[in-house]
Formats: structure tokens, C-alpha cells, sequence
């Protein structure tokens, strides 16, 4: 299928909202690097290794990012099929394709960096909770869902948690001869920015856009004299620990914490799918992913953190992995729907210790490894 051309307001700076709580999260972990080593030309020149940081960029956000364009598109034929003949089978081959393409962008979390920063294309995908009063509001109109049309709505009505609210339904109660005519358009338009804005963002790391370089090869040459965005390898090095150190940030302390302590459904991430243990599973193995090096849902293999860390301290490499292993199937161990789950009691112990487990990790990247690799 023939992508249609972006329109510029995907290019525009995002709106306020659940982005930039994200935004100031990944900030936050920033600043307080930066307050612990001091600029780069502080931090030293230990951190030497080309390959972990060209490996980054070609068998970790690449591959990812690859994923993710090709699962979208598979996503926005699967619900062309399901508005062309809206039967059961055909509404669970779209559900089963959303939550696909779902994996690999909630694997790319931890480098939300760059183009998906500066373009705007995580609003564009991943904006939520979804506004289901103005979205009702399109549904009522009679505009047609051309693709101007959609680039110009609120990211709120549109990307992965809008899709998701019209092919599950609230509490996952959707059914085919629920969706009327207007909703099956609506989410076949949606659905295909979706894979465009994906395509688009897969696009900006690999190939040159508006004469900007391909962002791989913006990172990938760290410490090359013509580099103003990474003067050092170490300024490579703390962009990814930075990442690394957000997301876990923000799965314990948002993504789990803020709909946890105050019992509010509303504010869970992937709720009507109940996939929002999956989603924040994912986002640890997008930190496991981008310290060792390795993609396997994409089948990629490369050089990693793990390998500069482990020749410093074996010992602590052995730890860092056992402990984000931990937090995976802490994660997993609570109880499943995650939105029922935060009102109920019997739950609250699991909960409670899979945040534990996300923070040991964070405190074992910022008090451990951040100050070995950047010393």
C-alpha cells in the first residue's frame, strides 16, 4: 500500500499533554546525569568502544524501528480487511495485528531520542489517554477522513490507544457488528498514518529527509570532529543511558504509579486492550535490549553496554542483567487485567514489587553503571 505523503503537522512541536509529562521524565534523568558528571568535556574519554555505539544505532534502534513499520502496515491491511467485511474472525485478526505492532514500539522506549523527539512522532503514535468526548464529537460529524484531515486532529484522537479503543472496546466487550460504517473508516484512516508515521520514523534513521542526515549515522559517528551532536563517544554513551534510565522512570513512578495510587482505570496505559502488562514488560526489555545489544524480537545481535561494563566489573554486569530479568517477571507476576488489578488488594503486593523491582534497576543504572561508563 502506497503511503500517503506526512503532512507537515507531524513535523510541528507536540502538544502538551501525557508527551510532555514523558518528555520532563526523560529531562529529568538528563539533567540529574548531567548534575552527577558535569558537561562532556568533564566526563572524560574512557568510554572508547566505536562498535557498542555504532551497534546501538544498527542492530538495536534500526531493527526495532524496522519492526515496527512493517507491523503497522501489516496492522492498517489488517483493518482494511476488517471494514471490508466486518465478521469476528476478521475483527480478532486486527486486534491480534494491533497488539503486534504494539511490541516493537513499546521496545523502542527506551530511545525516544532524535527524530521521534524533534519530528513529534511519538505524539503522533503513542499519545494517551485517548479523548473519547472529542472523538465521539468526529464520529458525529460528516468530514471526510482524508489524510490532511487526520494529520490535523489531536494526537488524542488518533494513533495506537485510539485505534485500540475502536477495535476492543471498553473492557474488551468490542464486537464486529458493533462498528458502524463511520468507525471502520475512521479506523482504517488512523490506522494507516499510523503506519506512515511509523514508515516516516524507521525512514529518518536510515535514509537523508529534508537534507538532514540519516540519523544512524549521526550517532554511529561519535567523536568524529564534524560532530556537534555527539562531540565524544562518552556524549553517545550518556544519550543512551539517559533513555535507559527515563523509561524505568517512567513505567514505576508513571506508567504503574499514577493510575496505582489513585485507583483511576482511566489513566492505565493500553487499558482497553488489557495489554498494559505487556507494554510495560517491553519497555524493561528495551532497556535490556539497548544495554546488551540484541533485539531478539527483531533477530539481531550486536555489541553492547554489557560488554564495556562487564570487562570493569564482571560482577556488576552479572547483576545489572539478573536484575532487569527480575523485573520483567515481576512485572508479569501481577495479576492480569492490569486496570482491575490497581482496585484490587489482594494485587497490591505485586504491584508494589514490580515497582521495587523497575527501580532497583534504575538505581543500579544511575548509581552503578552510569558512573563506570561515564567516568
Amino acid at each position: 500500500m502506497t503511503r500517503p505523503a506526512l503532512s507537515r503537522a507531524l513535523l510541528s512541536p507536540p502538544a502538551a499533554g501525557r508527551y510532555s509529562a514523558r518528555l520532563s521524565t526523560v529531562a529529568l534523568a538528563a539533567m540529574l546525569g548531567a548534575a552527577a558528571c558535569g558537561d562532556d568535556a568533564e566526563l572524560g574519554e574512557s568510554f572508547d568502544d566505536t562498535q557498542i555505539v555504532a551497534d546501538f544505532a544498527d542492530s538495536v534502534v534500526v531493527p526495532t524501528y524496522a519492526l515496527l513499520a512493517t507491523r503497522t502496515e501489516a496492522l492498517s491491511v489488517a483493518v482494511d480487511a476488517l471494514g471490508a467485511d466486518p465478521t469476528p474472525a476478521t475483527l480478532e485478526a486486527a486486534q491480534e495485528a494491533w497488539a503486534a505492532a504494539r511490541r516493537p514500539w513499546e521496545q523502542a522506549e527506551a530511545f525516544l531520542f532524535g527524530p521521534v523527539d524533534s519530528f513529534g512522532y511519538d505524539p503522533a503514535l503513542d499519545s494517551w489517554p485517548v479523548n473519547r468526548t472529542d472523538l465521539e464529537a468526529v464520529l458525529a460529524a460528516s468530514d471526510a477522513f482524508s489524510a490532511d484531515y487526520v494529520a490535523g486532529l489531536q494526537e488524542t484522537q488518533k494513533g495506537f490507544h485510539t485505534i485500540e479503543y475502536l477495535l476492543f472496546g471498553v473492557d474488551r466487550m468490542q464486537t464486529a457488528a458493533d462498528l458502524d460504517a463511520r468507525e471502520l473508516e475512521y479506523v482504517a484512516a488512523i490506522a494507516d498514518e499510523l503506519a506512515a508515521v511509523a514508515d516516516a520514523l524507521h525512514s529518518s534513521w536510515v535514509d537523508t529527509v529534508d537534507g538532514r542526515a540519516p540519523y544512524r549515522s549521526v550517532i554511529a559517528t561519535a567523536g568524529d570532529d564534524a560532530n556537534t551532536a555527539y562531540p565524544s563517544l562518552t556524549a553517545a554513551a550518556q544519550e543512551i543511558l539517559t533513555g535507559m534510565i527515563g523509561i524505568c522512570d517512567e513505567v514505576a513512578n508513571g506508567k504503574i504509579a499514577d493510575p496505582y495510587d489513585s485507583h483511576d482505570p482511566t489513566l492505565v496505559e493500553s487499558q482497553f486492550s488489557f495489554n498494559s502488562i505487556s507494554d510495560f514488560q517491553d519497555n524493561l526489555r528495551s532497556v535490556q535490549n539497548a544495554y546488551t545489544g540484541d533485539v531478539p524480537l527483531a533477530g539481531t545481535t550486536g555489541r553492547g553496554l554489557t560488554d564495556y561494563v562487564a570487562g570493569l566489573d564482571p560482577a556488576l554486569d552479572t547483576r545489572l542483567r539478573a536484575e532487569l530479568d527480575a523485573a520483567i517477571a515481576a512485572i508479569g507476576a501481577i495479576p492480569d487485567p492490569f486496570r482491575n488489578a490497581i482496585s484490587d488488594p489482594a494485587a497490591y503486593p505485586a504491584i508494589e514489587a514490580a515497582q521495587a523491582a523497575v527501580r532497583t534497576v534504575q538505581n543500579t543504572l544511575e548509581g552503578d553503571v552510569q558512573p563506570l561508563v561515564l567516568r
